[in-house]
């Protein structure tokens, strides 16, 4: 290891030169940390989904029936209403007993905001069984 150059005059000169060997020992050593450690950062949760096909569910006595087109026009049982007569008529139904099932039937480009709010109304409202109602899909496999 030299620390110094003479030229040949004999007048000397300090060498600036890095030694490079500590520095490509650690680099290989966080090298070697990262690869370790890079699979245990990735958390990839998987789970297994039921595959199923929907069946017709038996009508309840105790149920209503709210539809929301693409529009967002409201239908409770079939009658076209306002969102605020939707929410005095959750009202109403959460004082009933036994407290009647929200069934939601709502279009494929029905706003989420729209649902969300009638979703917020009906807890508000105490009516806590809400279900969304769908169509089955043609190609499904049936049980």
């Amino acid at each position: 290891m030299a620390f110094g150059s003479f030229d040949q005059k004999g007048h000397g000169a300090p060498l600036a030169e890095i030694n490079m060997v500590p520095l490509i020992d650690v680099m290989l050593v966080l090298l070697v940390i990262f690869i370790l450690t890079a699979p245990l950062l990735t958390h990839a949760v998987r789970v297994n989904l039921p595959e199923v096909s929907s069946t017709a569910a038996e009508p309840a006595e105790n149920r209503i029936d709210l539809s929301l087109d693409d529009s967002g026009t409201l239908y409770w049982d079939g009658q076209s209403k306002s969102l605020q007569e939707i929410e005095a008529l959750l009202l109403e139904a959460g004082r009933r007993q036994p407290v009647p099932e929200l069934h939601i039937h709502a279009d494929r480009q029905t706003r989420y905001a729209v649902l969300a709010d009638i979703m917020a109304a009906a807890a508000r409202a105490g009516v806590s069984r809400i279900g969304f109602v769908s169509q089955p899909a043609e190609n499904a496999a049936t049980p």
